[in-house]
């Protein structure tokens, strides 16, 4: 039974460092075809979901603070099946590890509820670029973790963003159809538009995050410079 640590690693940075280390367990599985890399990447993302929920809304840490992360794991025709009895969070902060082995246990207990349903996520929008498209803010809870961008087509609409947490998650362009008002669309929908979206490393989130804000600067400066 093989198991992943992840090491010493920020709070920040753990999402990424699941994803690599377990891409680098299963290199030569993937390379003779016992596990899709697609489902690699879902169950480094399944994880991450879960730690997330320990590390941020139950412990609370902030990026700076260090973790350690260990948990074992089955292959089994070809799907990445955790022992999640047996995952051990270390937390480096001014907390006892008797809070982290509660916030741990106390995750567990709804851990199949976490993992089988969708990410709630809700939108905020943040403008419209020079070209008419309509860019969000997307936020999870009350933090803001990401953001999509909506072009219109003749009664479609073309979606692309991203998140950075509860897992970093990324939506390639995605065609849609719609009725109605499209900032009321995406506002109803988000849950379900992001449940298509892929688990990547959070760098490449970060990026598209990054250019889709970028849209909205360069629309603002457009429309200060006119006045």
């Amino acid at each position: 039974m093989p198991t992943l640590r992840s090491g010493l690693v920020i709070a920040g940075a753990y999402a990424d460092k699941v994803r690599r280390v377990l891409f680098a367990q299963l290199r030569d599985e993937i390379k003779s075809g016992a596990v899709d890399s697609r489902e690699v990447a879902r169950a480094a993302g399944e994880l991450n979901r879960l730690l997330f929920d320990v590390i941020v809304n139950r412990l609370k840490l902030d990026k700076g603070d260090a973790v350690r992360i260990s948990v074992d794991y089955d292959l089994v025709d070809g799907k990445i099946q955790w022992k999640l009895d047996t995952l051990r969070l270390e937390a480096w902060r001014k907390l006892p590890q008797d809070d982290v082995d509660k916030a741990v246990s106390a995750m567990l207990e709804h851990a199949e509820e976490l993992v089988s349903s969708a990410i709630e996520f809700t939108v905020e929008e943040l403008g419209e670029t020079d070209t008419g498209d309509i860019v969000f803010a997307i936020r999870h809870g009350e933090r803001e973790v990401g953001a999509l961008i909506a072009t219109p087509l003749n009664g479609e609409a073309l979606l692309r963003g991203a998140v950075v947490e509860p897992t970093p998650l990324l939506l390639r362009r995605r065609r849609i159809k719609y009725e109605g008002d499209l900032k009321e669309f995406v506002e109803k929908n988000i849950t379900t538009i992001m449940e298509d979206a892929e688990n990547v490393e959070r760098r490449e989130a970060d990026r598209v995050i990054r250019e889709l804000k970028a849209l909205i600067e360069a629309a603002q400066e457009t429309l200060e410079e006119e006045y």
